[in-house]
C-alpha cells in the first residue's frame, strides 16, 4: 500500500512528528511504501472561495498544492498528523485539507483508507473531541475510510511523548494497517 504521510506541525522535531515516526516506521515494517510530505513547511496559500477550479480543475495558487494533490491521488492511504492548537488541527494541515476542495471530485472517489494523528499537552478529555469530529466528518463527506485515530494528549514536549503509550499505539497502528 502506498501511503502519504501529511507533517502539519510547525515543529520539524515536536511531539507530532515522533508519533508519526513511530506509525511510519510500523507501516515500512508492515511493507508499506510511505512518502511524507512536511506541508507545514511548503509553499501554500489559503483557498480564496473563488470557485475558479471548480472543485476539479486547477487553481488560481501556484503554490506546492499540486504536488500535495499528485502525490494524494497516487495514494491508497493518507495520515494527517498535527499538534492540537486551541482543540483543533494546525493551521497549516487545515490549510492543505481547504485546498481539497480543487480536486474534491478526484479525491473523494479515490475511497482513501485514513488515519489521524495528533499532540496535544492537555491529557484531559476535552482536549480532542473537536479535532477527532472534524476528521470523522471529513471522512464521511470525502468517501475516506477511517482506520484509526492515536489522539496523543499529554505529549506537551517531546520528553512527554517518549513516556506516553501514545508511541507503542502509533507504532502499532502503522503495523496494523
Amino acid at each position: 500500500m502506498k501511503i502519504t504521510v501529511l507533517l502539519g506541525s510547525p515543529h520539524k522535531h515536536g511531539s507530532s512528528g515522533m508519533l508519526a515516526k513511530e506509525f511510519i516506521k510500523g507501516a515500512e515494517e508492515a511493507g508499506h511504501s510511505v512518502t511524507v510530505l512536511d506541508v507545514a513547511h511548503m509553499n501554500m496559500h489559503p483557498c480564496l472561495g473563488c470557485g475558479h477550479c471548480g472543485m476539479g480543475g486547477e487553481c488560481v495558487h501556484k503554490d506546492d498544492n499540486s504536488v500535495i494533490r499528485d502525490t494524494l491521488l497516487d495514494s491508497d492511504m493518507a495520515v494527517f498528523v498535527t499538534p492540537i492548537y486551541y482543540f483543533g488541527m494546525s493551521a497549516q494541515l487545515k490549510m492543505v485539507i481547504d485546498r481539497f476542495y480543487s480536486y474534491t471530485m478526484k479525491f473523494s472517489g479515490r475511497h482513501l483508507k485514513t488515519v489521524l494523528i495528533t499532540a496535544a499537552w492537555d491529557d484531559n478529555e476535552d482536549v480532542m473531541p473537536y479535532t477527532a469530529e472534524h476528521y470523522q466528518k471529513l471522512c464521511r463527506y470525502m468517501n475516506f475510510e477511517d482506520c484509526g485515530m492515536v489522539l496523543g494528549t499529554g505529549c506537551g514536549s517531546p520528553e512527554m511523548t517518549k513516556r506516553s503509550a501514545h508511541m507503542k499505539n502509533a507504532y502499532a497502528l502503522g503495523k496494523s494497517v
